[in-house]
Parts: C-alpha cells; structure tokens; sequence
C-alpha cells in the first residue's frame, strides 16, 4: 500500500466521521442519568448510553489454568473499585483461551460493588468526547470500557483515536473509568516481515523501525498486559473433565478421552472453549442414549 493510498483512507476515515458527528448533531444525545440496577450498558451511536440484560455467563471458578491471570485482573479491578489508582488492561492470546470469559467473570464479582459495565466497540472511538463527558457526568460511580476483540488492518487509522484515548489526548480517560480489552494479537496491528527487517543493530542495541514502533506504542498504552496460551494436552482433558462433572456426567465412559482429543483436533485447538463445547455434546448425546422411555 502506497502513501498517498494511506494519506488517503486517513482524509477518508476522517471525513466519515465528521459526518458522523454532523449527523448526530441534528439528534443530539440525551445526558441520560443512570438507572439505579443497571450495571451493564453499551454505547450507541444514536442513542448513547443504553442498558443491557447482561448475566455473567461462566464463574470464575469453572476457568482453569488461569489462575495467575485471574489474579492479576481481580487485583487491579479491586484496587479500582476502592478508588486507587489501576491499569487499563489488555488480554492477548490464542483464541478461545478465557480472556473474554475471564473479563466478564471478574467484572460478574464486583457488581455488587457498584462497578458498571460500558460495552463498547472500537469503531465507538470516534465518540470518545462524549463517552467520557456521559463518564465523568456519573462521578463517583465506576466504569470498566469492555471492548472486546480489539484489532485493526493495516489501513484502519482509528486506532489513533484509541491510543489518544489511552493516553494523550485532552479528553483523557477519567479517573472514574478502566478500558479492559481482549485481543488476539499482542500489538493491536497487523504486523510484516518486511518491517522487521529495516531494523538496525547499532552497538548492540535493537532499533525498530518506525512501523513497528508504531504498532507497539498502542498496546503500550495498556499499563498491564496478560497473556493466554494454548493449552497442553493434559489441561484441556482436565477442563473436558471439569465440564462433564458440571453437566452431572460423573462416570463418562472410558473412550471420552480419545473423543475429546479427536474433537481438537477437528477444530485445530485445544482451548477451554473447545473443551466446554465436546463437553456438552457428549452430555447431550450421554443423556439421550440413557433416557428413560
């Protein structure tokens, strides 16, 4: 991709959102005050902020092998919530492997803390102006940003609104509010062979070059970062085995195991997910074989 095609899908990118904000300027949005029991919400466009039936779908409990993770995210979100100071956080990593699940578990633990939700989406950052006028509008209240699968294409320039939004910009993240993100990728932005290549080794320091400076200055801006790998064999079986005790299978016939592996091995992972979906079709086809007629 050229210069002047990247200079050009900026001034592109910009335009649309001029529009955008001319468009909603005809509608405005309401400072809508905060519902009492409402604790999830999402950004909207046209409507602002709006509630959402929201149940924390997994505990935290019925995630393993993430144990290290799961404390370091409890840890900062309680330190938020008491009102010291905490990181935005980005979870990275093999898909499937929790970071949503992980998110919503620890976010499920404090709610009665008073901790809301703001579901947003990255393209939303374009309002970040009014996202954070609406936040700090709602002070002393607590807000985590959930922005959930958070990556750009190389000719996706909004990702500079998210990095001004992180940190940089006038309209900075208050202190009432934590952008919590998951990500499959460790930088945000795609990146290619050829920028690691120009490089340079000058008396034995690494010097990036600018495209991949560029790509690690984004999740930079994320004060802590956790980590999520592929599971090994014997943890995914265990976690198979944690979910058939769940759906009250607690004698699962002895050729689960190879089942199990041969599922992974059709979808090309082990990862909780997998493991919780064999999980519940071998329960469905376990409890239809044993049914009583």
């Amino acid at each position: 991709m050229t210069i002047d095609s990247i200079l050009l899908n900026d001034v592109l990118n910009k335009a649309s959102r001029l529009l955008d904000r001319l468009d909603s300027s005809q509608n405005p949005i309401k400072n809508q005050p905060l519902e009492k029991d409402s604790f999830a919400l999402r950004w909207c466009k046209t409507k602002g902020i709006t509630s959402i039936q929201w149940e924390c779908p997994i505990s935290k409990d019925n995630l393993l092998h993430i144990d290290r993770q799961a404390k370091l995210l409890m840890d900062n979100t309680q330190q938020f919530v008491e009102g010291f100071t905490a990181n935005n956080a980005l979870l990275w990593g093999s898909r499937g492997t929790g970071k949503s699940s992980l998110i919503q578990a620890v976010l499920g633990c404090f709610n009665l803390q008073q901790l809301r939700v703001i579901e947003i989406n990255h393209n939303d950052f374009s309002d970040w102006a009014d996202i954070v006028y609406w936040i700090k509008s709602q002070s002393p209240e607590k807000f985590i940003l959930f922005c959930d699968d958070l990556s750009f294409n190389e000719d996706d320039a909004s990702y500079k609104e998210v990095k001004a939004a992180l940190d940089g910009s006038l309209t900075s993240l208050p202190d009432n509010a934590l952008i919590y993100a998951t990500s499959n990728r460790r930088h945000l932005l795609p990146e290619k062979l050829a920028d690691n290549q120009l490089a340079q080794h000058i008396n034995g320091e690494i010097h990036h070059a600018e495209a991949i400076e560029e790509a690690i200055s984004l999740s930079d801006r994320f004060g802590l970062w956790l980590s999520f790998q592929a599971l090994t064999q014997q943890q995914y079986l265990s976690i198979v085995e944690h979910w058939l005790k769940q759906f009250e299978i607690e004698q699962p016939q002895k050729e689960y195991r190879e089942l199990a592996l041969r599922w992974a091995l059709q979808r090309g992972s082990r990862s909780g997910r997998i493991a919780n979906q064999f999980a519940r079709d071998y329960a469905g086809q376990y409890f239809i074989a044993n049914k009583q007629d």
